[in-house]
């Protein structure tokens, strides 16, 4: 829903902020007072193409930006998201910013955005029906959801079967394009993966052995420098009369006699005692780690060897022997898949086969559906319009084949005949502002509910008035019950009917034309209808019909 637009340097709108109600609002004013330019000025903030000719003179840039609450729409919110967009408190601001040199930038939620994707998001957001290019009926694509829509859950249950069917289909076909590559590059490609397959079989990797023969072969490397130190080690404590383990049992002897003279050296004796022991231990060891030191040539060359061997593999086929191991099982993976691929081609044939007449069937079905319901709708439709004095209006819902995908098999095109005895045609060919919005008027009123949260309609009561008024006017106030509803209006029968109307007029203020927009409440409103009305300040019968009117249309909203 649109909560708030605040337009700046805009046309002739200097700096105004609307703040728009839930329900049913209407702008009313003067022929040329600045209505549409409120209209254009939203569409701008919508995406729409506008160029440095808006700006106000004298200001080097505008700025449109449109408040949001998107807490009823969830399509927009998917939307934003995926554009990386955040709606955490259900709010969505958009602007645009046009400057004097004719660049634009758009933001939505404090973030820059390409016109494009501004557009995309808030087209599940607003739906500006007039004489704008802002029309979603000039898309073509669009009748069909209209009509899938309206249908309901039949149409929506077959939609789902057929998209489904649709993906599988398409990737199936993908695998089978694959297998039926050139047999001369299925040829290579298999010797290709037998011998990188071969190649990494061959080496018999283990998962941890670089780590291990990088230990081995420092080890193996300085094995002359390793055998000096420990036999340095041995004979410093165990390889002379003068070496430490001697010394430490001498000490400890002394320090037992001292213990028996005298309790209080027991400490020292137990301290010489546990060093006399380790410096054994570690003579020990020395020798034994001096056993296992030899220089080996031979070794050290094969380790080398598989250390190269390693790294080879590991440039080739992944950065760790665990990436180049799980390498080699895609590649027995891709071998098995190219030498049985005229099999699994022949059991994918089977199930393209399969899958085809299922979905043929289904599009036949959903074809079927479309078509036994276009009667009713068209008659619904033209009901409504000839309420809206397009009474002589042919609608006809053209569904004609088209190539099989995710919606079906259809064609869907709203086909026109404004006047009796002539041929229908397409409808963004021949009708007109007027006529269009109407014609949406009637469409979104046989539909359901509307998908979109926001209707804006500029000069929908172009070329009607009396009685046709009156029921436009019900029509705009039964659909806001929907959805919020914005009405550019010239007929006093519709702006009766609106939850908040807003005055439109032109100011001239110290040499300047500016735009201002006024809340109408209790007797200024009453002005409002009773000027609209064609009346002049000082008619009391207007003043009273435009009460009566607001009393009826307040009775009717009750």
């Amino acid at each position: 829903m649109l909560v708030e637009l605040h337009i700046q340097n805009f046309a002739l709108v200097e700096d105004l902020r609307i703040e728009i109600g839930a329900g049913f609002d209407v702008l009313t004013g003067e022929t040329g007072a600045g209505k549409s330019i409120i209209v254009d000025a939203l569409g701008t903030a919508l995406g729409e193409r506008t160029g440095p000719e808006v700006i106000r003179t004298g200001a080097e840039k505008c700025v449109v930006e449109a408040v949001f609450d998107i807490s009823g729409c969830p399509s927009a919110a998917q939307a934003a998201i995926e554009y990386g967009f955040e709606t955490d408190d259900n709010t969505l601001i958009v602007s645009r910013e046009i400057a004097r040199n004719g660049r634009s930038q758009a933001r939505i939620n404090g973030r820059a955005a390409t016109a494009s994707v501004l557009r995309e998001i808030t087209s599940f957001l607003v739906d500006v029906h007039g004489q704008h290019e802002h029309q979603s009926l000039l898309s073509v694509p669009l009748h069909l959801e209209i009509l899938d829509t309206w249908i309901g859950d039949k149409a929506s249950t077959l939609r789902a079967r057929t998209a489904a069917l649709h993906e599988e289909l398409c990737e199936v076909q993908d695998e089978r394009d694959r297998l039926q590559t050139d047999e001369r590059e299925r040829a290579r490609l298999l010797d290709l993966y037998k011998f990188q397959f071969e190649e990494i079989e061959a080496a018999q990797l283990l998962g941890d052995e670089e780590e291990s023969l990088a230990v081995e072969k420092n080890r193996l490397a300085n094995a002359e420098r390793l055998s000096t130190g420990a036999s340095e080690i041995y004979e410093a404590l165990a390889g002379s009369e003068a070496g430490v383990v001697d010394g430490l049992g001498q000490a400890a002897g002394i320090a037992e006699r001292l213990e028996r003279l005298d309790p209080s050296a027991a400490s020292l004796a137990e301290l010489l005692n546990a060093a006399f022991i380790s410096a054994q231990e570690a003579g020990t060891l020395a020798r034994s780690y001096l056993d296992e030191i030899e220089a080996n040539p031979a070794r050290l060359e094969h380790v080398d060897e598989r250390l190269n061997l390693v790294g080879t593999l590991k440039r080739k086929y992944g950065d760790s022997i665990a990436e180049v191991l799980k390498y080699g099982a895609e590649l027995a993976d891709k071998i098995d898949g190219l030498a049985n691929a005229d099999e699994r081609s022949a059991q994918l044939a089977g199930r393209i086969s399969d899958l085809d007449t299922k979905l043929a069937a289904t599009c036949s079905e959903l074809t079927a559906l479309r078509k036994q319901v276009s009667t009713e709708f068209e008659k619904r439709v033209e009901s409504e319009l000839a309420e809206l004095a397009m009474e002589k209006t042919t609608l006809e819902v053209s569904i004609e084949p088209s190539e099989l995908g995710p919606k079906g098999a259809d064609a869907v095109e709203f086909l026109i005949s404004p006047n009796p005895g002539e041929p229908v045609k397409p409808l963004a060919r021949i009708a007109s502002g007027g006529e269009m919005s109407r014609i949406m008027l009637a469409l979104k009123t046989v539909m359901a509910r509307s998908e979109v949260p926001t209707l804006v309609f500029d000069e929908i009561d172009t070329g009607i008035g009396g009685r046709t008024a009156l029921v436009l006017g019900d029509k705009l106030a039964s659909l806001a019950r929907k959805c919020q509803v914005v009405c550019v209006t010239h007929l006093p029968q519709i702006a009766s009917r609106a939850d908040t109307h807003y005055s439109v007029s032109k100011a001239v203020e110290s040499g300047r034309t500016r735009v201002r927009l006024d809340k109408l409440e209790g007797e200024a409103r009453v002005a409002e209808l009773a000027r609209m009305l064609g009346a002049d300040e000082t008619s009391d019968a207007a003043a009273q019909h435009a009460r009566e009117m607001l009393s009826v249309a307040s009775s009717g909203n009750a």
